[in-house]
Order: C-alpha cells, then sequence, then structure tokens
C-alpha cells in the first residue's frame, strides 16, 4: 500500500521544551488516520512541520515518497489543509474565494469553471455561491474552507480540529462531506481532533503526549487494550449475580459488570447461560481510551 505521509525520527525543539520528540509514524493511502493529544502535546507542531510551514531540527518527513526538505515546491501541491481558524475572505463570495484560491494552482477559465461545478455539487454550494463570507453560518463557512483546501485535488487533506465550536446538527453535516469527500477522490485524511466520537471512525489512531506518540493501533485495538468493556443485565436476581464472583454496581432495573474485552464477556455469558438471558454488551469508549493512555486528568473537553 502506497505510503502518503512516513515521518521518521522527528524533533522539534523550543528552548528547553521538547515539542516532538522523535516522532514516527505512516498514513497510508485512503485512510482516514486521527492524530490525537491534548493541547500542548505536539500536534499542531508536527502538522506545520508536515505543511512546509514550520522547519524541523532533524528527522525526516516524506510526502508521497518525496523529501520535504529537497522537494518542497512539488509537495505543497500535494497538500490540502483546513486550519482551525478559517482563511477565507470574509468581504468576498464563497465563489470568489474558490476561484482565487484555485488561480494560485494555475486553475484558471475553462479549468477552474469544470473543477467548481464538481465541487459546488460535493458541497452543496449553489444556495450560497453569491453570498459573501460574512453573512453565512459556521457550518456553511466551515465547509467552504474545505472545499478551498481540496480545489486542487490534494493527495493529502488535513484537517486540524475541523469542527471545533459547531452544533452536533452542524458536525453531522460536516462529517457527511468529508464521508463523500473520501468516496469521490479516494482523498487521504489526517485529522485531529477533540471530539473522540469522530475518531472513532477513523482507520489508524496514533496519540501523541509531550511530542512523543504513547498509544496506537486500530478503533478496536486501542479500545481492547485500553478500555473495559461492559455488560449490562437486565431482568436477573442480584444473588446470582453475586456467585459470579465480579465487582458490579446497580443501576436503576439493571446490574452493570466491566469486564476487560468482548472475549472475556463472551466466555462469562458461556459459561453462565442461566443468567445471562436478557443482556447489553457495551464496548470501552474512546474517550475512555484516551484518558487511559495519557495517564492523567484533564480539565474540560477532550
Amino acid at each position: 500500500m502506497k505510503e502518503i505521509i512516513k515521518i521518521k525520527n522527528l524533533y522539534k525543539t523550543y528552548g528547553k521544551i521538547n515539542a516532538v520528540n522523535d516522532l514516527n509514524l505512516k498514513v497510508n493511502q485512503g485512510q482516514l488516520y486521527a492524530f490525537l493529544g491534548v493541547n500542548g502535546a505536539g500536534k499542531s507542531t508536527t502538522i506545520s512541520m508536515i505543511s512546509g510551514i514550520l522547519k524541523k531540527d532533524s528527522g525526516e518527513i516524506f510526502i508521497c515518497g518525496k523529501d520535504i526538505e529537497k522537494e518542497s515546491n512539488i509537495i505543497k501541491k500535494y497538500i490540502g489543509i483546513v486550519f482551525q481558524e478559517s482563511v477565507l475572505d470574509k468581504s468576498l463570495t464563497v465563489y470568489e474565494n474558490l476561484k482565487y484560491r484555485a488561480g494560485l494552482y494555475g486553475i484558471i477559465g475553462k479549468d477552474f469553471i469544470k473543477i467548481y461545478e464538481q465541487i459546488e455539487d460535493l458541497f452543496e454550494l449553489q444556495d450560497i455561491k453569491n453570498s459573501k463570507l460574512a453573512k453565512l453560518s459556521g457550518g456553511q463557512r466551515r465547509k467552504v474552507d474545505i472545499a478551498r483546501a481540496i480545489i486542487h485535488k490534494p493527495k493529502l487533506l488535513i484537517l486540524d480540529e475541523p469542527t471545533t465550536g459547531l452544533d452536533p446538527g452542524t458536525r453531522k453535516k460536516i462529517w457527511n462531506t468529508i464521508r463523500k469527500l473520501r468516496k469521490e477522490y479516494n482523498m487521504t485524511i489526517f485529522l485531529t481532533t477533540h471530539y473522540m466520537e469522530e475518531a472513532a471512525d477513523a482507520d489508524y489512531i496514533s496519540i501523541i503526549d509531550k511530542g512523543k506518540i504513547i498509544a496506537e493501533g486500530t478503533p478496536l485495538e486501542l479500545k481492547n487494550k485500553y478500555a473495559s468493556d461492559t455488560i449490562i443485565i437486565y431482568n436477573v436476581n442480584e444473588e446470582k449475580i453475586k456467585n459470579l464472583n465480579l465487582p458490579y454496581k446497580k443501576i436503576k432495573n439493571a446490574i452493570k459488570i466491566e469486564i476487560k474485552n468482548t472475549k472475556e464477556a463472551t466466555n462469562l455469558i458461556i459459561k453462565n447461560k442461566n443468567i445471562f438471558q436478557d443482556y447489553e454488551i457495551i464496548k470501552g469508549r474512546m474517550d475512555d481510551v484516551f484518558l487511559s493512555a495519557i495517564g492523567y486528568e484533564i480539565e474540560g473537553e477532550l
């Protein structure tokens, strides 16, 4: 499988602070790769180095097999970025913003019109095409931010907390658009997010803390390693639960048992069929994975 991003032994320091400390990762073509960490963990520094905005101290970064130090001008054409803060010109219309951005890549005239029509359909921009950015909602502006980032059809789209501050309904619409984008262009997406349910849909996840990757794997692999599953049993006599010799908690009309993983839950159920007549198994959440991996509590929203 083709590697879109390959990073080897990457370092970046600010004085005595190791913002990125011997970072190694690879992202394959077509993947949705989630890069998670608390504020100050090194996410934005890494993105800035991947995109060529910031110079690395040492290590290697390859984008589509090309060394970012030697072929940065070519690599810039491979990358589209949606920053945390919008970079759109609020005094211009949606169409004008996209037209001027396309012009930077030499996409003009009939070539631009053809690409714009594709993007207009993909992002459903028909009703806001001639609206100035200042008059759009946060969700509408974010859609245009993403459209701007992919106007040149990059191989890699970097999304730096793309839905922060948006309401749940708008976040859902943005993600529907991102899924269509992946399907339409087979685009590789490198995502940072504070919303763990978004990360749960990723193909692969790395969790970074103090500049180092401290956990990585598929969502299922990480849940099995860092988060307990839960069995909720309904309509059962508490005395029978006591005979299992496992810690449990009563919740309303049910009993909750934490279990290491689904395999352990399955074995328990098979051995105690008389108890497990009405139950459900709930997989550990990505929030639990994140907190367990970093090993300390954090304040505010993830």
